[in-house]
């Protein structure tokens, strides 16, 4: 266990893969910015692979005051093994008292490691992260400027805050999507730190020979503006009228989690909970009923539509406009005047 240092930093896992720094760590660098600004405690970026000393520029553009770097071949392709070890010999050196990771295949993979090694607790999925005192109802003692870490709970059906006031650091992934990425200053000042770590083959127990990453078929959390389609569209052909909407729009096709395992689309296409968070100029949410689970997806769109027949939908709650009836006929009749508006223009 590391001794709980309340003047420790505060870092983020900074994932990549072949040298290009993923989406996730920008996101939390804009909350973690916040929460080390809070404390009064300094920003740091965990960096690991090969090569890749080029990206810590780019993270202390994006809010990092320092970054630990650990270049070394055998860290070229993500491995748990040597990836926590790196991760593990930092916390016992530095010891920040918050690791944050994205919530992304490696993420998961790699923070639970970590968690085990140094005994520490660990939150899986947050959607939201704050500071905050907490006292303990055995002894009544205030801990203060601890990590609130908030995740959708039981399905989706209540928010809870998990808080870990004695083993540290405090840890949790974040679900990618969730947090708005700060802008780019290019002015920022930072240092990297040049770390050496022993990597033997008991660190490396698996020989990678080939790689393969499938590319998402949209990328929702970069559009501007998205149709997404629910269980309440009906059918896989009725689902037309959401490509059909979104091509109108030059909008990205999306749906809940209902209409992806009814099979009305493939999960890339995926918001909500367990697809992917978005927040876009514009969402229309078509024959969706709206639930937590599919509101935490989207909730944080600028402007919301909602089309659905039933007036109680727990989607109106959150929509900015409401559209009461049949989408059916709703559908096509905003198609036919988008379009006539184009012609006409």
């Amino acid at each position: 266990m590391i001794e709980v240092n309340r003047n420790g930093e505060v870092w983020v896992f900074a994932e990549q893969h072949n040298g290009q720094l993923e989406d996730t760590p920008i996101e939390l660098m804009s909350k973690a910015r916040h929460l080390a600004d809070t404390l009064n405690v300094k920003l740091a970026a965990v960096l690991p692979g090969d090569k890749v000393k080029k990206l810590g520029k780019k993270l202390i553009q994006y809010g990092a005051d320092k970054v630990y770097l650990v270049e070394n071949s055998k860290l070229k392709l993500y491995q748990t093994n040597s990836y926590a070890k790196v991760m593990y010999e930092l916390i016992h050196k530095y010891k920040p008292q918050i690791v944050l990771y994205g919530a992304t295949v490696a993420g998961r993979d790699l923070a639970p490691r970590i968690a085990s090694a140094v005994k520490a607790g660990l939150t899986a999925d947050c959607t939201d992260l704050q500071i905050g005192d907490h006292t303990t109802v055995k002894d009544n003692k205030v801990h203060p400027n601890l990590l609130f870490q908030i995740r959708p709970a039981f399905g989706g059906n209540i928010i809870a805050t998990i808080i870990n006031h004695d083993r540290w650091p405090q840890m949790a992934t974040v679900r990618e999507g969730v947090m708005s990425p700060a802008e780019s200053d290019a002015k920022r000042k930072g240092e990297i730190i040049e770390e050496k770590i022993e990597l033997t083959a008991l660190d490396l127990p698996l020989e990678i020979l080939e790689e393969h990453k499938r590319a998402r078929k949209v990328d929702l959390k970069a559009a501007r503006i998205i149709v997404a389609g629910g269980a309440g569209v009906g059918s896989k052909d009725n689902f037309q009228l959401i490509w059909d909407l979104a091509n109108c729009l030059g909008a990205a096709p999306a749906a809940t989690r209902a209409a992806v395992d009814l099979g009305f689309i493939d999960h890339d296409h995926q918001v909500g909970q367990t697809g992917t968070t978005v927040r876009p100029s514009l969402y229309i949410a078509v024959g969706i009923s709206g639930q937590i689970q599919h509101q935490a997806g989207m909730s944080q769109s600028q402007k919301i539509i909602a089309i659905n027949n039933d007036p109680s939908a727990p989607i109106f709650n959150v929509a900015h406009y409401k559209i009461v009836g049949d989408l059916n006929t709703i559908v096509p009749m905003m198609i036919k005047a988008i379009r006539e508006k184009s012609i006409k223009e």
